[in-house]
């Protein structure tokens, strides 16, 4: 049985940060490889016309998801009120951007800054859990007035102390207490703090939302040694519906090149990344693919 999805890719594959300017071409090529969806990274939301930008995604039959960029200025959680606000305002921005471009939703770790990773007391960190509850919570409302969602993504212990794992996400959500939470969930964290993969998925449930894939590696799917299976059982079990997306970087990425650590290329050019990675994910979720054993 075939995964009922539509395949996307990152604007980050190839650029950082992503502007108006390339929108015609870079969108022309996505959709030329096969995608049906471009998840668009919004590093700074005064690089883009959304005019422009939803013109050519109409050209060329794309879908747009909307993902953040939550460097060490955009906190949520911070001591400093002027971090968290800075934060608030670049989150009103993205979910301005994601209403034009009738995205959905508006994605990625938007709890806390992205590097953050410390050993801190727990009092400590139940005040900025309390931050992050409250001020997403307020987040969840402003998305709502728009008829929007935010999908919180959990990333791994080197890029964040807050959010781990799916457990982390879904108490989060609990808390917030907004039926606008919910969950993005990238492949690469998951694997390295989620135990068994299909499991999580099946937690997440139907507040899953958005799948980010590539491989343990970062790299092009189907060339490393990810449980694709697992995944793929998983988001079956949960009946997922929703976009697949490859999100990888180009070693140039600026407002996250910190935390990413992508120092190389990861295949032999970014084109050949998106051309096989999408071949790799038609066959997964068409199930034509040993996905256990293949290899592009």
């Amino acid at each position: 049985m075939a995964l009922q999805v539509e395949l996307g890719v990152s604007t980050w594959l190839w650029t950082s940060p992503f502007r108006t300017a390339e929108a015609a071409g870079l969108f022309q090529k996505i959709a030329s490889l096969g995608y049906q969806a471009v998840e668009i990274a919004v590093e700074d939301p005064k690089l883009l016309d959304v005019d422009i930008i939803k013109r050519e995604l109409e050209t060329n039959g794309l879908r747009a998801v909307v993902c953040g960029a939550f460097g060490s200025t955009r906190d949520l959680t911070s001591d400093d009120e002027r971090l968290q606000a800075t934060a608030m305002d670049y989150i009103k921005e993205c979910l301005g951007i994601a209403e034009a471009l009738d995205a959905g939703f508006f994605a990625g770790p938007m709890y806390s800054a992205v590097g953050k990773a410390r050993m801190i007391p727990p009092e400590q960190r139940a005040i900025e859990w309390q931050r992050a509850v409250t001020n997403l919570r307020r987040v969840c409302e402003l998305a709502a007035a728009k008829g929007l969602a935010i999908a919180l993504e959990p990333l791994n212990r080197f890029e964040s102390d807050l959010i781990n794992n799916v457990d982390d996400v879904l108490r989060l959500i609990a808390d917030i207490d907004h039926p606008a939470a919910n969950i993005c969930l990238d492949m690469f964290h998951m694997n390295i703090e989620e135990p068994d993969p299909e499991a999580a998925i099946r937690k997440a449930g139907d507040r899953l939302i958005h799948m980010q894939v590539s491989e343990n590696y970062r790299g092009t799917p189907g060339t490393g040694n990810a449980n694709w299976d697992a995944y793929r059982r998983g988001l079956e079990g949960i009946g997922y519906q929703g976009v697949v997306s490859i999100e990888s970087f180009t070693p140039e990425n600026q407002e996250l090149a910190g935390a990413v650590c992508i120092w190389r290329n990861l295949a032999e050019s970014q084109d050949a990344f998106a051309r096989d990675g999408h071949r790799f994910l038609k066959g997964w979720s068409n199930d034509t693919v040993n996905t256990t054993a293949n290899k592009i």
